[in-house]
């Protein structure tokens, strides 16, 4: 099984797209965002997930993105190519694909919509996971999927798979994440799923973050965990505080709007997402470059 380190701040990467009625992706756009992260020094890149409209996506395009990201990188950092869905069969597809591109690792999403059984769950998960030899990461998220993963469940896919390696946890509950911990040990890294948690999970034991926030400030989200694993937590913290209004920022409205706003504003792609997704609304886009302006405005990183 490839390795995959689970630990720092991987960018759930934004899917620029060009101002027309199709909205193709702009590989401009994209290679400047990729080359951005990697520039920060962020642990890795997770293109096809939620945050890069992967319902949206068709796909040859998430095959294109995962392929072009792999190549971008050129090992400089880890990419994890999101593989999830309601289909199974798909979820599996993908990540072969993902897999035959180069990825260093896969995350799939809880299905979402259809509200499966905890068997389904398990059955999903498992099937994926031996459909390739890529490390999974199990992305749990109930408040989109409607469904929780429950502890058990996870138990029996990490039995049967050996490559399940991490979970993206964003129950917003920072005691599952670490009764994770406490269950599983070193055998399951965990991933927070949610900015504004990163310290307070770091604290009782994940290992990093799959960030929404890293796509505007990478260095800085990515410096909250340098510093955690510095021994610096007094140093950490106060950063982690000075972020807060760009993470409630970015989920002013639903993601990625928020997010786009902000690489837009900064010239880096258009303002574009793919219906039924829109731009925000012209009050947070106001709010949204406050807050980025504020958090520039207080200095240079500890």
């Amino acid at each position: 099984m490839p390795t995959f380190a689970a630990r720092g701040a991987y960018t759930a990467l934004v899917t620029p797209f060009l101002a027309s009625d199709d909205a193709p992706i702009d590989w401009g756009a994209f290679e400047k965002l990729v080359e951005a992260q990697v520039a920060a020094r962020v642990g890795g890149v997770v293109p096809c997930g939620t945050t890069g409209e992967s319902p949206t996506l068709a796909d040859d395009e998430q095959a294109e993105l995962v392929k072009r990201t792999v190549a971008l990188v050129a090992g400089r950092a880890e990419v994890v190519a999101g593989c999830g869905g309601a289909s199974t069969s798909k979820a599996s597809a993908l990540a072969a694909k993902a897999e035959a591109a180069g990825a260093d690792a896969i995350m799939v999403v809880v299905p979402y919509y259809n509200r499966p059984s905890q068997e389904g769950l398990v059955q999903h998960f498992v099937q994926i996971a031996r459909s390739t030899a890529l490390p999974v990461v199990v992305y749990n998220i109930p408040g989109r999927s409607a469904v929780d993963l429950g502890i058990e469940s996870l138990s029996r896919i990490v039995d049967a798979c050996p490559n399940v390696v991490a979970v993206k946890e964003a129950t917003g509950n920072v005691l599952r994440a670490m009764e994770i911990g406490r269950r599983f040990g070193s055998r399951l890294s965990v991933l927070s799923g949610d900015d504004a948690l990163t310290l307070p999970m770091l604290a009782v034991g994940a290992t990093g973050v799959i960030s929404v926030a890293s796509n505007v400030r990478p260095r800085a989200v990515a410096r909250v965990i340098e510093l955690w694993n510095e021994g610096r937590a007094a140093d950490a913290l106060t950063l982690h505080r000075r972020l807060m209004p760009v993470y409630e920022a970015m989920f002013c409205e639903a993601n990625p709007g928020p997010a786009k706003c902000v690489l837009a504003n900064a010239g880096m792609m258009s303002n574009e997402l793919r219906l039924p997704m829109t731009p925000v609304s012209e009050a947070s886009a106001v709010s949204i470059a406050a807050a980025i302006a504020a958090f520039d405005a207080a200095g240079s990183l500890p």
